[in-house]
């Protein structure tokens, strides 16, 4: 009989499986547990709202300045015209912090009983 046929060779290095491990690790979904969903929920009630009302701030921005240019570069012949275009500007820049507070309160309606529900879980697993 031959046994050199049916050797079999192993080595076992710690060292190099608990690295592995920790690569393995980086890359493998991690559950999400209840606290770090209603956080997730939480912040995402507030970023629609900022979106929008960041857009139409830098938007109305800019139409104000298009009507500053009017009014002061070009002088009498768009006179009139650049100080509507500029009022137009100013409007939008007044209505960006309403449209903020009025998305974000939809959002924390359309979220609310998911939030609820995983506070009353939080509440009811802690006592």
């Amino acid at each position: 009989m031959k046994h050199n046929d049916q050797i079999f060779c192993y080595t076992y290095s710690a060292t190099r499986n608990d690295e592995v491990k920790k690569i393995r690790e980086k890359y493998m979904p991690k559950p999400e547990s209840k606290i770090e969903q209603l956080r997730r929920l939480d912040e995402s009630s507030t970023k629609k709202g900022l979106a929008c009302s960041l857009t139409l701030g830098i938007i109305s921005s800019l139409i104000l300045g298009i009507g500053m240019c009017c009014t002061m570069l070009w002088g009498n012949a768009l006179f009139i015209p650049g100080v509507i275009v500029g009022l137009a500007g100013i409007a939008g820049i007044a209505l960006a912090y309403p449209l903020n507070h009025y998305l974000t309160k939809k959002e924390r309606e359309r979220l609310a009983p998911e939030i609820l529900k995983l506070t009353s879980e939080l509440l009811n697993g802690a006592a």
